[in-house]
């Protein structure tokens, strides 16, 4: 519906624009990497090192693979943004609930959980071995059954699993609180007497089709920072044959409009990441570490952190590794994201993204305003002279190049520019659909209120109100436009309202807000100027 939306607001300002110059006076390849062995681990994002003693100590005694068929054990882990249920199957996320967001605008409603509808055989971040025997859904060792982590503070989650066939694995979680990001170490640890040959793989899944027919998954899908640019992929995309990437990922995950679990390579942890739909038909990453060599008695190491949470700009910034590329703005993402800063200032100012979102719209206005008063007072002076014009056509009707040089001659001597009255509305658009992309995807407005009925900045206006007087102002503002198009021409134009108006309907109400703040401070504006423009 918002692509729709959005080509139909192109379309609709390219016609208009289109009209006022035609009928006016004068008219990856992704390259497969070859697995690396790491030897050095000051230049490594594997660190090898000596067998942690208290692994090995527990390897001897033990000595014994546990039952992948174990009962599952869950451990929660509790911060000040979240609440996440860690599975034994896999050292794995089970869920994580987000505190500060519900899935509908009512305190009522319950609040976003995400992983939950993931793949049930698979949890994220689930572990494999490569190249040694860990399959899936192994079941690891873990003591605690919940942990807290209070203001301030950091805690652990540690996951181990002892082999019978001479290797031992262990899971470190690192949680803090005031943040999304989880800092996650995998340990591999050789206990036998020939080296082990391998690579650490985290298994990550996601719905093919969401369950909830909501137009916060209208972008949901696969989302990767390689080489330099932002990869995207929907379940069509792997329907019949995987994809892997193995080119300098920075990081990989799984994201809808809003929300977003992802992992981020820690010094090039991530070797590659295979893209495919698995058997029971969801969404599958395996994101692959660097392939290492692990001498009897020494252990390796790959680091990498996690992201669960919401997809705002500061948040994701914060995680570092371009994370914030994964909130895609379109073309004008240079405009957009300098726009949607704009916007979160303001707020912090005065309490309200509807009243930031004015604040905009008028620092926009003012700053386009010697464009427009340039383009009105172009459009002026083209209305002033159709009459001449009329002659000119009339006289030379059957000279074409000689009315063409007697045009350009009235053209200078009136000192007008027949391209004056569109060229500087077209350095506009980009503008308009950076802040409408800004407006549209940003997670700031989601449940947002304004003032009255006005609830949800990023919804409809449930009344219609806003939409219906946005038609009105805009029928206004193209009644005291000057046109030089002809009587049915001008008609078909003023149907351009209505059109809008329909459009609108279902656009959030943060973007009608401010295309109505616009047509009102439009209207003074060219009130204005035709007091100064005198015929």
């Amino acid at each position: 519906m918002e692509k729709r939306a959005f080509i139909a607001v192109g379309l609709s300002i390219a016609v208009f624009y289109l009209f006022s110059m035609l009928f006016g006076p004068d008219k990856q390849k992704v390259t497969p990497v070859a697995p690396q062995t790491v030897s050095s681990p000051a230049n490594s994002p594997v660190t090898l090192g000596q067998q942690p003693p208290l692994l090995q100590n527990t390897a001897t005694v033990t000595g014994q693979t546990l039952p992948t068929n174990a009962p599952q054990k869950e451990i929660s882990v509790e911060t000040d943004l979240y609440t996440a249920l860690f599975s034994s199957r896999g050292a794995s996320l089970k869920s994580l609930t987000l505190k500060n967001y519900r899935e509908e605008n009512s305190p009522k409603s319950k609040k976003v959980t995400l992983g939950n509808d993931s793949d049930p055989n698979i949890f994220s971040f689930s572990t494999r071995g490569a190249g040694f025997n860990l399959p899936d859904n192994t079941d690891f060792m873990v003591e605690a059954d919940k942990i807290t982590i209070e203001k301030g503070k950091t805690r652990q989650l540690t996951f181990n699993y002892i082999s019978g066939q001479g290797y031992t694995v262990r899971k470190i979680y690192t949680f803090s609180s005031g943040a999304y990001g989880i800092t996650l170490e995998t340990q591999v640890i050789n206990n036998s007497a020939a080296p082990l040959v391998g690579a650490v793989q985290n298994v990550m899944t996601y719905p093919a089709e969401p369950k909830v027919k909501d137009n916060r998954f209208d972008t949901a899908g696969a989302f990767l920072f390689s080489d330099n640019s932002l990869q995207t992929d929907k379940i069509k995309d792997v329907a019949t044959a995987s994809k892997r990437y193995d080119k300098s990922v920075q990081w990989f995950g799984f994201a809808d409009k809003y929300f977003m679990n992802a992992i981020l390579a820690e010094k090039n942890s991530i070797a590659s990441v295979e893209l495919k739909k698995n058997s029971a038909g969801f969404f599958e990453s395996v994101v692959s570490s660097p392939q290492f060599t692990i001498n009897p008695g020494q252990s390796a190491t790959t680091s990498s952190r996690l992201f669960v949470g919401p997809k705002d700009l500061d948040i994701l910034k914060a995680q570092g590794n371009s994370l914030e590329r994964s909130l895609d703005l379109g073309w004008f993402t240079v405009i957009a994201k300098p726009l949607l800063y704009s916007l979160k200032f303001f707020y912090g100012y005065v309490g309200n993204y509807g009243v930031a979102i004015i604040i905009i719209t008028i620092i926009l206005k003012a700053f386009f305003f010697p464009l427009t008063h340039k383009s009105y007072k172009s459009m002026k002076g083209m209305q002033k002279i159709q009459p001449e014009m009329t002659k000119l056509r009339e006289k030379f009707k059957d000279d074409r190049d000689a009315m063409n040089k007697a045009v350009m001659e009235l053209y200078r001597e009136h000192k007008v520019n027949p391209m004056g009255g569109c060229l500087p509305m077209v350095v506009q658009i980009p503008v308009f659909f950076a802040l409408y992309k800004s407006l549209m995807f940003s997670i700031e407005l989601r449940h947002a209120p304004f003032y009255l009925w006005v609830t949800d900045l990023a919804d409809k206006d449930p009344y219609y109100v806003t939409p219906v007087i946005m038609g009105i102002t805009m029928f206004v503002q193209q009644k005291m436009t000057p046109s030089n198009m002809e009587p049915m021409q001008q008609k078909m134009m003023l149907a351009l309202p209505v059109v809008f108006t329909f459009m609108f309907l279902s656009f959030p109400s943060g973007l009608v807000l401010y295309w109505l703040v616009n047509n009102v401070l439009t209207i003074g504006q060219q009130m204005y100027i035709n007091k100064l423009v005198k015929d």
